[in-house]
């Protein structure tokens, strides 16, 4: 019986010990889960890039809407070799360039707004024809001195002009370089200055705005490239034995870089090469004003010729017209069509197609 007992105690001391059996069996901890990952945090976006809501009316690029109806301010530059770097000249919307008298060339600089434009110069003396040209953009007009033209046409045509060399109030917005006068020579050492300018403008010398219902009718598209143009990335102007200008298109800026004596074309404040949007080579009469002893030259702006328009890479024939001095010049392809240009800077060279020579490739 005893045996029996003891069997029956080993039976359930086996059947107690195999695991989960009653109280004996140790209860295993359920695994945990691994914690869920936290999602990266989503990078904040890129704030749009502020994009003023007004246009320049002489780029067609957008600008602060309160410089809309600036009268434009044009300056006279000097071009002399020996008077380069240039200042400010890179931030001008509008460059002309037009022979002068010995083969020489001088700039007319435009700015619709000088805000930023820092130190601009050499400042050179005018010509009638460079009046003309301001007075197609209704603009203000810089300079030092002028000839004998010139002086009798300012006030007879009415052009509000600051003049660095008569002596009166405006010269106080120029000042002789000391470096440039002592490495370059005194006439090339006359500046002035965009906050000198601007300053004496405050002071409500001349009105500054357009009047009412001004008008400035270029076009701009995004792309100016010429449809059905012939390549010229490549443009060589000869004006003269003296002068050749070089415009090489660059690709990748979409614009064409300028050059001059055989070095690039270089502002002075920046030490950037000036690039441009647009190029026009406009054809005209040019010659020299009887009698004249030194040989100064009468530009016919008025009317209507031939020219060359170059944009992207590519040249199309056009025309040009300006009805009268105080007109812009208005350009035309074939049939009649008028020309828009590429949003951007426009550089003009006028012509005599006797005396100067246009290439490209």
């Amino acid at each position: 019986m005893a045996r029996r007992i003891l069997v029956l105690f080993l039976v359930i001391w086996l059947i107690c010990a195999l695991p989960g059996c009653g109280k004996a069996s140790i209860e295993q901890e359920p695994e945990t889960p691994p914690p869920a990952e936290e999602p990266e945090p989503r990078p904040e976006p890129e704030p749009e890039p502020y994009v003023p809501s007004g246009i320049n009316p002489l780029t067609g690029e957008p600008m602060e809407s309160k410089y809309e109806n600036n009268r434009p301010v044009a300056v006279m530059l000097n071009n002399l070799k020996a008077a380069q770097p240039q200042l400010g000249i890179s931030q001008a919307d509008i460059i002309y360039e037009v022979p002068a008298e010995g083969g020489i060339t001088r700039m007319l600089g435009v700015y619709q707004s000088l805000e930023g434009v820092g130190n601009l110069g050499s400042i050179r003396s005018a010509r009638s024809y460079y009046l003309e040209l301001a007075l197609g953009l209704d603009a203000l007009f810089v300079h030092a001195g002028g000839s004998p033209g010139a002086y009798r046409d300012l006030p007879t045509w009415g052009v509000d002009n600051m003049d660095g060399v008569r002596g009166r109030s405006d010269a106080e917005i120029f000042w002789r370089d000391a470096e440039r006068r002592k490495s370059k020579g005194y006439e090339h050492s006359l500046l002035t200055s965009g906050e000198r300018i601007l300053d004496y403008l405050s002071e409500g010398h001349f009105p500054t705005e357009h009047e009412r219902g001004y008008v400035y009718t270029q076009a701009f598209v995004p792309d100016g490239t010429p449809r059905d143009g012939v390549p010229a990335e490549h443009v060589k102007l000869r004006f003269s034995e003296y002068k050749t200008g070089t415009f090489d298109y660059d690709s990748e800026m979409g614009k064409y870089l300028v050059g001059q004596y055989g070095k690039e074309y270089v502002d002075g404040n920046t030490g950037e090469q000036v690039a441009v949007t647009n190029l026009l080579v406009l054809e005209t009469k040019i010659s020299v004003i009887s009698g004249d002893p030194e040989g100064r030259l009468d530009v016919r702006l008025t009317g209507e010729g031939e020219g060359t328009y170059f944009c992207g890479g590519k040249s199309v024939p056009i025309r040009w017209s300006k009805a009268d001095r105080n007109s812009p010049f208005v350009y035309t392809l074939e049939g009649g069509k008028l020309l828009a240009l590429g949003q951007g800077e426009s550089y003009v060279c006028i012509i005599s197609p006797k005396t100067s020579r246009l290439t490209f490739e």
